[in-house]
């Protein structure tokens, strides 16, 4: 999340609550929705999973919402509760943010997110 607290392409939500394999991996402060964004890199934490036996699952089928707002803050936010829900309905602990575009339509501006599912745990099969 950027320091605003805004989110934005790349960045990795876990659900807050979610095991980690080990004390080095660390994560920010949980939000409102209760998920907390991941310090560091992507690679970085992908690696210490793996390396701890653990997977951090890619789910196919990209998810998408879009929020019409001027209040860009509180849009982003309405977008962000959408993709958890769909997450959530999947039963997986995280959420990468793939896409994030500012728009207008009719001179009414809204913003469009894309997001992949994303599962944290112990062991190679899924069983979210």
């Amino acid at each position: 999340m950027t320091p605003a607290g805004e989110i934005a392409a790349g960045d990795i939500l876990i659900e807050a609550g979610t095991h980690l394999p080990n004390s080095r991996l660390s994560l920010g402060q949980p939000d409102s929705n209760g998920w907390t964004a991941l310090n560091g890199t992507r690679s970085a934490f992908e690696t210490e999973v793996r390396e701890a036996g653990w997977t951090f699952f890619f789910m196919a089928g990209k998810t998408r919402t879009a929020v019409f707002g001027f209040d860009k803050q509180k849009t982003l936010r309405t977008a962000l509760k959408r993709l958890i829900a769909n997450v959530k309905s999947q039963n997986c602990n995280g959420i990468e943010i793939t896409q994030v575009i500012d728009k207008t339509f009719l001179k009414v501006p809204y913003v469009s997110v894309s997001a992949h599912a994303r599962h944290l745990q112990k062991g190679l099969t899924f069983s979210g």
